[in-house]
């Protein structure tokens, strides 16, 4: 492996670059990097989730004949394509009003992190429902960036009508409010320190859909490991996850994964994104953009793989290879939006 790659040579793997798991995407020891991989039949697990998507280049897949053979099976992996997102995404109606395309209510910020709070307001505002409400200290801070938001220091359960609820970004300590949009029997987003805080028996016994968004760090704490561990078998990490918590589990990274509500079923890929998105407060966009998604009644898979969808592509026009800040990614998200419902 070493002498062809110190060879300067074009490095061409068939199938799948030797020395990567085929159906895990984890790499256990030395393996081939490869420029380019030819595989056959359909996409393996080894060639869509990192790390071993480092190690295949660019991939082409060549059709030889199994499509009979491959629909008797249930695919472990998936990856929605610009047409998938297309017929997912919220479009309002000749009678639709603000109540009607949802209502999103996000708990975020703090004193310390306001700017928390900004950013996932600005994604819900992006994100397909028809209004947002914020509950928090940082209300100042949010009403003078949008006032079209709909703002509250009160507890989330007397803030007025909502169809979804965000909680967690640069929330601090604040477990009170986390404990009331948990008891919300409305579809739910938790992330960043609604991870930390939130009671697992608690999420588990809602009735309503719940979407957990946790970053490899997060996902580590929340399973006992190292982040290491989760960035190696991102496919296991996010289905004992979602097994856990009995909730669906978007798993942020360079390979963002969603899994179902209990680990069942086919684990979503997401095929865009960049490694601009890498930035402070990009994770508080995509909770915003998915939990107004969850509002506009999106299911919590489809929420957190369409959200996931737009916020990578979003990224991607916003940085045109060169950096970005997490604002310019949700400036970017109508611009998304309009690439994919071309």
């Amino acid at each position: 492996m070493r002498a062809a790659e110190d060879s300067g040579a074009l490095i061409v793997s068939v199938d799948l670059p030797s020395g990567v798991d085929a159906d895990t995407g984890q790499v256990p020891g030395d393996a081939v990097r490869a420029d380019a991989t030819v595989t056959f039949g359909t996409y393996k697990p080894g060639l869509l989730v990192d790390p071993a998507r480092e190690y295949a280049g660019a991939v082409r897949l060549v059709d030889i004949g199994l499509g009979g053979e491959l629909g008797a099976y249930e695919p472990e992996l998936e990856a929605l394509q610009y047409a998938d997102v297309q017929r997912l995404l919220p479009v309002p109606g000749a009678e639709s009003d603000k109540y009607r395309r949802g209502v999103v209510g996000v708990v975020a910020g703090s004193a310390r992190y306001p700017g928390a709070a900004v950013l996932c307001v600005a994604g819900a505002l992006r994100g397909g429902a028809g209004a947002v409400r914020y509950v928090g200290p940082a209300a100042d801070a949010v009403i003078a960036r949008f006032p079209e938001a709909l703002v509250s220091d009160g507890p989330p359960a007397k803030a007025g009508r909502v169809q979804a609820w965000v909680a967690g970004p640069g929330l601090g300590d604040d477990a009170g409010r986390l404990r009331d949009v948990v008891d919300a029997d409305v579809p739910v987003l938790i992330d960043a320190d609604g991870l930390r805080l939130v009671d697992r028996d608690a999420v588990r016994a809602r009735t309503a859909p719940t979407l957990l968004t946790p970053h490899a760090g997060e996902a580590a704490a929340l399973l006992g490991v190292s982040r290491g561990e989760v960035e190696a078998g991102r496919l296991d990490a996010v289905r004992e996850l979602a097994a856990r918590y009995g909730a669906t589990v978007l798993l942020k990274g360079s390979t963002t994964v969603v899994a179902e509500a209990r680990g069942g079923g086919a684990v979503r890929v997401n095929p865009t994104g960049t490694s601009w998105l890498a930035t402070a407060g990009s994770g508080d966009v995509l909770s915003g953009l998915a939990g107004s998604l969850l509002a506009a009644g999106l299911g919590a898979r489809d929420a957190g793989a369409v959200g996931a969808f737009l916020h990578g592509l979003a990224g991607r026009l916003a940085a045109e290879g060169a950096p970005v800040g997490a604002q310019d990614v949700a400036d970017a998200v109508p611009l998304a939006w309009r690439d994919v419902g071309a």
